[in-house]
C-alpha cells in the first residue's frame, strides 16, 4: 500500500480546497419564472451578458403561457415553496403580496435610479411607498391599425374615437374573402387576458366591477351594453375562433396582415412596426383607445415586473439579476444589440428622452400618452371602492375575473347568451364576496 508523504498530503488538501472553492463559486443558481412574451424571450437571449458580469450566478429560465404563469407563481408564493427566486408578476399581485409580506422589497439604492421610473408605473408596483417589484416593461392600451386599408375604405381613425366609429371602420375594411378581418380583439378567457381588454371597454361604457358596498355589478345595463357590443363586433368583423385568441395569437394575425385594427397593449407597437416580424410594418398607425360614454378607464395600465419571493434562499443573487434586467443599462444593451425600436418600454423617463429611441420608435409619443392618461385611482364613471383600471386590486379578484372571463368567452363562442354569461358571473362573484366577508 502506497503511503502518503507530506507533499502528496499537502497536494491532496490543496486540490480539495480548490475544488470546494470552484463548487462554491458556481453554486448559486437562480430560477426565473416568466411569461412567453417577446421582450421576456429577448431577456433570456441576453442573459449571458449578466452571467459574464456575475460569474458566480447562473440563471435558469422557466417560460410559461400567461395564464399558466399566473397560476404557478401564485401557488408557489402562497405556499412558500421557494421554487422560483425571481418571478414575473404585475400590478395586480405586487401590492397585495407586498402587504402580506410575500415579497422582498426591491433594492433601489445607488445607480438603479428609481426616480427615473415613470410615477404611475412605480406607484402601481409599490405598497405604502416601498417598491416590491421592478418593472421590466410597462404598458397601456391603444389602437393599432392598417393605414392603407383604412384609407382605401375612405375612413379615418383618430385619438379617442367612439366605439361606434371603430365598429364602422371595422365593417368598412372587413374582407374575409381576402383573409382580412376588420378587427382583432382578445377573446381567450383569463382575468389578465380577455378581461383586461373587456374591463377597459366596459369602463368606457360606464360600468364598474363593484358598487360602493362591494356588491358585484355585472348584471347592470352598462356591462350588458359593453359585452353585447363586443360580442357583436367580433362575431361580424373578427377572425374565426376569436374566443381562443389572446395577445400572442392576435399579434401573429396582425403581423401577417390579417387585421384591419387591433386594440391591445402598447408594448405590441415595437413588434408590429418591426419589418423582421411584421409584413405590414410600414403601414401601421396608432391612436388612443376608443370610448362610449366616458373616457375614464378607457385604456388600461399594466407592468410586467420582476419580484423576489420572501422564501427565496438566493436573495442577494436575485436582487442583482432584477436590478440588471430593469436598469437603464439593460435598455442600452437591447438598443445596441437589437435596435432602439426593440427596447422594453413604458418604464423609464430616460428611454423616452433618448433621441435614438425617439427616432427609431414611431409609436413613442402615442405609447407615453396612453400610459400617462391611465389613472388607477379614478377609472370608473360611477364611484367604486377599488383601485385599478382593468382589475380591482383585491385578493378575490383573480378568481372573480377568471370566472367572468370564462363566461364572456363562452358568450363570444356562442355557447350561451350575454345575459346568461353575466348572470352566472355575477352569482359567482356575489358568492365569493360574501364568503370573504365584504358584506
Amino acid at each position: 500500500m502506497k503511503r502518503l508523504t507530506k507533499n502528496t498530503l499537502t497536494y491532496a488538501v490543496s486540490m480539495t480546497a480548490a475544488m470546494t472553492a470552484v463548487s462554491t463559486f458556481a453554486a448559486t443558481q437562480i430560477t426565473v419564472a416568466t411569461v412567453n412574451n417577446g421582450h421576456m424571450i429577448e431577456m433570456q437571449k441576453l442573459t449571458p451578458a449578466f452571467e459574464k458580469a456575475n460569474p458566480d450566478i447562473k440563471v435558469k429560465w422557466v417560460t410559461l403561457e400567461e395564464n399558466t404563469l399566473r397560476q404557478n407563481v401564485t401557488q408557489d408564493i402562497a405556499n412558500k415553496s421557494g421554487l422560483y427566486d425571481v418571478m414575473t408578476i404585475g400590478m395586480y399581485e405586487t401590492p397585495i403580496w407586498g402587504e402580506r409580506g410575500w415579497l422582498q422589497a426591491i433594492d433601489t439604492s445607488g445607480n438603479f435610479d428609481v426616480n427615473d421610473i415613470l410615477p404611475s408605473i412605480r406607484g402601481g408596483l409599490s405598497y405604502e411607498g416601498t417598491m416590491y417589484a421592478a418593472p421590466f416593461y410597462g404598458e397601456s392600451s391603444m389602437v393599432m391599425y392598417r393605414k392603407d386599408l383604412v384609407k382605401a375604405a375612405g375612413m379615418e381613425i383618430n385619438d379617442r374615437d367612439s366605439w361606434e366609429h371603430i365598429r364602422d371602420v371595422a365593417a368598412a375594411v372587413n374582407n374575409p374573402e381576402k383573409g382580412i378581418y376588420g378587427i382583432c380583439l382578445r377573446g381567450k378567457a383569463g382575468w389578465g387576458d380577455n378581461m383586461a381588454f373587456m374591463t377597459a371597454m366596459a369602463n368606457s361604457f360606464g360600468a364598474r366591477w363593484f358598487d360602493e358596498s362591494w356588491k358585484p355589478q355585472l348584471e347592470t345595463a352598462e356591462w350588458k351594453n359593453a359585452v353585447n357590443f363586443y360580442v357583436d363586433l367580433l362575431s361580424k368583423y373578427g377572425p374565426p375562433g376569436a374566443s381562443s385568441n389572446g395577445f400572442n395569437e392576435n399579434l401573429a394575425l396582425f403581423n401577417e396582415g390579417k387585421c384591419g385594427m387591433w386594440i391591445d397593449a402598447t408594448i405590441a407597437a415595437s413588434f408590429v412596426t418591426d419589418p423582421k416580424q411584421s409584413k405590414v410594418a410600414d403601414q401601421v398607425g396608432f391612436a388612443q383607445s376608443p370610448y362610449s360614454v366616458t373616457e375614464k378607464g378607457a385604456n388600461w395600465l399594466w407592468a410586467w415586473a420582476l419580484g423576489i419571493p420572501a422564501a427565496t434562499k438566493n436573495a442577494e443573487a436575485a436582487q442583482k439579476f432584477v436590478r440588471w434586467a430593469t436598469s437603464k443599462e439593460y435598455i442600452q444593451l437591447v438598443g445596441q444589440n437589437n435596435g432602439w425600436a426593440a427596447v422594453p418600454t413604458g418604464t423609464r423617463a430616460s428611454t423616452y428622452a433618448n433621441p435614438k429611441f425617439q427616432q427609431a420608435a414611431v409609436f413613442a409619443d402615442a405609447e407615453l400618452k396612453a400610459i400617462n392618461s391611465a389613472d388607477p385611482t379614478d377609472s370608473t364613471l360611477k364611484p367604486s371602492p377599488y383601485v385599478g383600471v382593468q382589475f380591482a386590486a383585491i385578493p378575490e379578484f383573480q378568481a372573480i375575473g377568471t370566472t367572468t372571463g370564462q363566461m364572456i368567452s363562452g358568450a363570444l363562442a356562442g355557447s350561451m347568451t350575454v345575459d346568461q354569461a353575466l348572470k352566472s358571473a355575477n352569482v359567482s362573484a356575489d358568492r365569493q364576496m360574501r364568503q370573504a366577508g365584504y358584506y
